[in-house]
């Protein structure tokens, strides 16, 4: 049976046909199209009907490739929503989390009902755009109109099947799922003015969404398609495509995002893991992802953005290497780098407003950026291993991200600990070992990562003799913060 992810980032999506082959995992990237928010009068929106359309584009593809049918799981980026009325219509476009429509806003929903009141509710990590800050701004006069809610992958599989469902690894990271009950929360939803029926019901990872109905799309030739949810959340994917079967490990998901973390039975609800914003996502097969958000590749993806055309990442990065390192310690996981005007400037803003050397040339801005998400990095997973109680003595880096041999190193220095780095495609992999496991391909996922260990190179980094600790103290006296609020 052929089986195709459908992966969607915030700067890409790929579909990528899969199959198992002689114990290997056999990848083949059928279509490819860029992907951002764009600014739409008054807010930061998604263009839901371009990446509707890529998705039928890539499948038509498949089809010309002599693809005749196949099972098909979509998987995005997480707490944006669409608000759909009783006709199945959109009411507005998709607004991006990178909105600033949220500014603030948690401050005032924490005068309603206290900040550990939520976390014990909901284990979740507050970020100002988790989807119960943006509900709780959201018109109510169009959520008096809403039928239903549905989160990005939701839309898409609806749009796919008509069919309506919420799956679980993403609805989790709404804040608005209890813990206990594994269902919406009904004070949080009385708090945003949603009723539990305006959500569809919950289901898990492996669960036969419909089939693709091809007479809704008569302009594409498209073929048999079985719609199919998997960890519809790009970082539950992620994190089932890491290839590491036993030890003591962690994972960083690297991207527009670095999520860093471990998968556990159980989730971490202490008062340090309040006070430190660690969150617990859920997983697949009832598994939780406790991590920790860090701003990511958007800081370098963003400069990038504002510099001439013709420089690209690998010069950016070699050119990195060439500034002696530690001049400026940042902060990136500041909300003022979540989407300022100019990424440049506000770098620079930073370290003047801390008195530290300002860089001013590419290389020095690329070298703050990469130096700082490494040391960051580091701190968290010192901290992580605290917080658990165990040992991480291996990190595992997938994703996009995974690439960056240089930056790959400067965590494992960082963090004196081995990095394992790879594959690059793990989240279009986690999200075909489910469609693997629905045609029995496989049959656990421990069987699952152990292939893909056996599919896919590794890169290995070894840390190079260092202090850590001394550099964890520059960073907190630099950046004035205490250890708590980066450690």
């Amino acid at each position: 049976m052929v089986h195709i992810a459908i992966d969607i980032g915030a700067s890409s999506g790929r579909l990528i046909e899969g199959t198992v082959d002689d114990g290997k995992i056999i990848l083949n990237e059928i279509h490819r199209f860029p992907n951002k928010f764009n600014q739409k009068e008054k807010y930061a929106c998604w263009d839901i009907h371009y990446l509707l359309k890529e998705i039928l584009t890539g499948l038509q593809i498949a089809k010309q490739k002599g693809i005749s049918s196949c099972t098909v799981g979509i998987d995005t980026w997480a707490v944006d929503y669409a608000l759909i009325d009783a006709d199945g219509n959109l009411l507005q476009d998709i607004i991006s989390y990178r909105d600033h429509r949220t500014d603030g806003i948690m401050e005032k929903v924490f005068k309603v009902i206290s900040k550990e009141d939520i976390y014990k509710k909901t284990c979740l990590q507050f970020l100002s755009f988790n989807t119960l800050f943006q509900l709780f701004v959201e018109n109510k006069n169009l959520l008096g109109k809403t039928d239903k809610i549905l989160l990005v992958p939701d839309y898409l599989n609806y749009c796919l099947t008509n069919k309506l469902t919420a799956e679980i690894t993403n609805a989790s990271t709404t804040q608005l799922l209890n813990i206990k009950t594994r269902n919406y929360d009904s004070e949080l939803l009385d708090l945003i003015g949603i009723h539990r029926d305006q959500f569809p019901n919950l289901v898990e990872p492996g669960t036969i969404i419909g089939p693709l109905l091809k007479d809704k799309f008569p302009s594409y030739n498209l073929p048999d398609c079985t719609v199919i949810a998997v960890g519809s959340h790009d970082t539950a994917s992620a994190v089932l495509g890491v290839p590491a079967t036993e030890g003591n490990w962690a994972y960083l998901s690297s991207g527009t995002w670095s999520l860093l973390g471990v998968e556990l039975e159980h989730p971490v609800v202490t008062n340090e893991s309040l006070e430190e914003n660690y969150t617990n996502e859920y997983g697949a097969f009832q598994t939780y992802r406790f991590l920790k958000n860090i701003m990511g590749l958007w800081v370098i993806q963003e400069v990038k953005r504002l510099l001439p055309n013709d420089l690209d990442f690998a010069e950016l990065v070699s050119e990195a290497q060439s500034v002696t390192p530690f001049k400026q310690f940042i902060n990136f996981n500041d909300d003022r780098f979540l989407n300022p005007k100019n990424m440049i400037e506000e770098i620079k803003e930073y370290c003047r407003e801390l008195n530290q050397p300002i860089p001013e040339t590419i290389p020095e801005i690329a070298a703050a950026i990469y130096h700082n998400l490494g040391i960051i990095t580091a701190f968290h997973i010192d901290h992580i291993e605290r917080i658990i109680g165990r040992p991480i003595e291996i990190v595992h880096i997938v994703g996009g991200g995974s690439n960056n041999a240089f930056l790959n190193q400067c965590i494992s220095t960082y963090s004196q600990r081995t990095v394992l780095a790879g594959p690059s495609e793990a989240t279009a992999i986690g999200n075909l070992l489910i469609q693997f496991l629905y045609s029995g391909s496989i049959s656990t996922i421990q069987e699952g990562r152990k292939i893909v260990q056996e599919s896919f190179p590794l890169s290995r980094f070894d840390p190079k003799p260092f202090n850590k600790d001394a550099l964890f103290e520059q960073f907190i006296e630099a950046t004035n913060l205490i250890r708590s609020d980066v450690s």
